[in-house]
């Protein structure tokens, strides 16, 4: 089969498609034949070594998010059959490339995948779970708070993947959504129903004060200063510390696999109910040119990477 890998640490230049061996489904694994991968900054950052726990040793393979078929089933494994279609999460943080997405096939616990609905497509599908999973997990850490009913909340980077669901999540969830739109996308940020869209150049501490801010960028301190006293910040990378005299609550969320979280966002997207989107599809070759879009930033949507 063939796969992309990170053949070094460096810029998107280390990816290389290499023929690899084909997968085998060991107990309690499938072997996906794989339709769509997602491209995330996540993926982008393994193969310069910025990740938690350090570098991986190359060459490895990037990607988390898959959809596709099952190719064959491994013992053990009763809910999947040959031809189901699947999407699911490779728990990255902990195979670190054996495997990852960017592969025609991946051996893949059966625990890391959920049905797909037929009404929706392997694209969007592979856009969900690490995105939607992350959001949920975010504002469940808000929800810990005990904040009052209709509480005003603060989600930065609403135009991208996380902070898209968050936003969304929030206001199901009751809450006064206030979203900050890239520029020249708030259309696409009011509609997924948040109370105010904030502009991107927008002096984020005079937009609150706020009872908790969902910082998917994140911005860090600029958004911190948002919440009012005693309030609560969830962030989705290592921010430095506030200043603690405010009482304000720092929380870094830190994404993990949740198979029945993952099978209702996946349903609620496939109803309607969640919106996602894309930005544009290339084909799995195409991979170092995804990062390198991935890095000049500017994409209205996701990249996911297409395998024939």
């Amino acid at each position: 089969m063939l796969g992309v890998v990170a053949a070094a640490l460096g810029g998107p230049e280390v990816l290389q498609v290499t023929e690899l061996p084909d997968p085998e489904a060991g107990p309690g694994q499938v072997v996906v034949r794989v339709r769509a991968v997602c491209v995330h900054p996540a993926d982008v950052a393994s193969t310069t070594g910025e990740i938690p726990r350090g570098p991986v040793p190359t060459p490895f393979l990037p990607g988390w998010d898959i959809a596709g078929e099952v190719a064959s089933v491994g013992p053990g494994v009763a809910e999947f059959g040959v031809g189901d279609r699947v999407v699911g999460m490779i728990p990255w943080y902990a195979t670190r490339g054996a495997p990852g997405g960017y592969a025609q096939f991946v051996a893949a616990d059966a625990d890391w995948l959920v049905r797909l609905p037929a009404e929706l497509d392997f694209v969007p599908a592979s856009t969900v779970p690490l995105n939607a999973q992350t959001a949920h997990q975010g504002l469940l850490l808000v929800s810990l708070a005990m904040l009052p009913s209709g509480s005003s909340i603060l989600v930065t980077g609403a135009s991208g993947g996380v902070g898209g669901f968050a936003a969304q999540l929030a206001v199901q969830a009751g809450y006064r959504v206030l979203a900050q739109a890239s520029d020249n996308d708030e259309q696409w940020v009011h509609g997924l129903g948040v109370h105010e869209v904030v502009s991107r150049t927008a002096d984020l501490p005079a937009v609150g004060p706020v009872s908790a801010v969902f910082d998917a960028v994140p911005v860090g301190e600029a958004a911190a200063a948002a919440v009012q006293d005693r309030g609560i910040v969830v962030a989705t990378r290592p921010t430095p510390p506030l200043v603690p005299a405010r009482g304000v609550r720092q929380e870094l969320q830190l994404i993990r696999h949740d198979r029945e979280l993952l099978a209702d966002l996946v349903g609620q997207v496939a109803a309607g109910r969640l919106r996602t989107r894309v930005a544009a599809t290339m084909p799995l070759p195409q991979a170092a040119e995804a990062h390198r879009r991935v890095l000049t930033g500017g994409l209205q949507g996701k990249l996911v990477l297409t395998v024939d």
